[in-house]
């Protein structure tokens, strides 16, 4: 098993964002030998919130939408957004719920973005459906975890950023 240090632009020990999984952080760039197939190298990203390990094929890296974190002065444009109004769509919950999954998983965090945006609620008494709350967890956490990589921080430390910029929405409006 052969073992490299970077790969594809990616060096072992970065932290990456994988779409459907959020941020991970890249333990091994190896060489792997599949059944009866050559050695693929293959890169090992650990997921820690999901106790999760991700083997990836270097040469698939483009197509599974793995992509660095985002540079520090374009997340501050992109939390910016969290200060804007919802735009929630008229459409049936079963086709908005689809299209924030979508949102979610396409791992641009901009979209992400507006997903945490459209789905937070100032008033806590206003109703919220079950798969409303979730859709809202799973994209605050994710957020939550790429805000904490880029700007070095803890988790607690990123989500008080998150929620400090929704409710400078609430003052404005």
């Amino acid at each position: 098993m052969k073992r490299r240090r970077k790969a594809a632009g990616f060096s072992v020990g970065e932290f990456v964002v994988y779409p459907s999984h959020g941020v991970g952080k890249i333990e091994a760039i190896e060489l792997i030998k599949v059944e009866e197939m050559s050695g693929t190298e293959m890169f090992t990203i650990s997921i820690a919130q999901e106790e999760l390990t991700l083997r990836i094929p270097v040469k698939r890296v483009a197509q599974v939408g793995l992509r660095k974190l985002t540079p520090p002065d374009v997340m501050d444009k992109t939390l910016a957004t969290l200060k804007g109004r919802s735009r929630i769509s008229k459409a049936m919950w079963s086709r908005r719920a689809q299209e924030y999954d979508q949102k979610i998983n396409s791992g641009d965090v901009k979209l992400l973005t507006e997903v945490v945006r459209d789905l937070h609620r100032h008033d806590q008494k206003k109703e919220q459906s079950y798969s409303e709350r979730q859709l809202y967890a799973v994209a605050i956490e994710r957020l939550t975890r790429e805000v904490a990589a880029v700007k070095r921080i803890g988790a607690e430390e990123a989500k008080e950023v998150i929620l400090g910029c929704l409710s400078a929405r609430r003052t404005r409006s």
